[in-house]
Parts: structure tokens; sequence; C-alpha cells
């Protein structure tokens, strides 16, 4: 499969996060990066998006809409091979700037 496919609408999507989500706001990015990775047992995909942008606010919404939006691509690309896939384990993992400071999971 070419993972370029799942990762062009989560390019995309942080940006328009404003839009789907009450109390966004519209924000200057400068960077968005998605890491696809697989996995063969059990079977699927890991995928991790870094936001970034120089203003004073987080940008952790984004990056899990990018995460959410890969992921619902995957799965209407696959849909046709098994309806029963779930996406699960959505997390934030590491975040630094805005009101609320610095945050990382704990592993």
């Amino acid at each position: 499969m070419c993972w370029a496919s799942p990762a062009s609408p989560a390019y995309r999507r942080p940006k328009k996060t404003s839009d789907l989500i009450p109390l966004c706001h519209p924000l200057a990015l400068t960077r968005v990066a998605i890491d696809l990775h697989t996995q063969d047992h059990p079977s699927g995909v890991q995928v991790q998006a870094t936001v970034e942008t120089v203003g004073p606010t987080g940008v952790e919404m984004e990056a899990l809409t990018a995460v959410q939006v890969a992921l619902l691509t995957i799965y209407d690309m696959l849909k046709a091979v098994d309806r029963g896939m779930t996406i699960t384990d959505v997390k934030l993992l590491e975040k630094h700037g805005g009101k609320s400071g610095s945050f990382v999971a704990n592993p």
C-alpha cells in the first residue's frame, strides 16, 4: 500500500481543526509531520503526528486531528477487506508550549 495516500489528507487536516472542534481557533502551523508504521502480529498501523507553531499556543488538537484523519483514511481504503477494523489508543504523547506548559505521557 502506498502510505502517501492516507498521509496526504492528514497533512491538510490540522489546518482545518478549528472548523471541526468548537473553541479551537485557526493557527499558523510551521510544521506537520506524519509517520506511519505497520506491524504484522497483530496486524495494524501506528500513526504519529508532530505539529509545530511559533505562536504562544499548544497544537495538540491539531496533532490529534491529523492522526484521526490518517486512521480514518486507512479505514476507508481497507474497509472492503475488513469492516471489523478498530481505531484504538489515540493519545497525546508529548506537548510543549501553550498555557498549560509541557506534558509527556508515561511510557
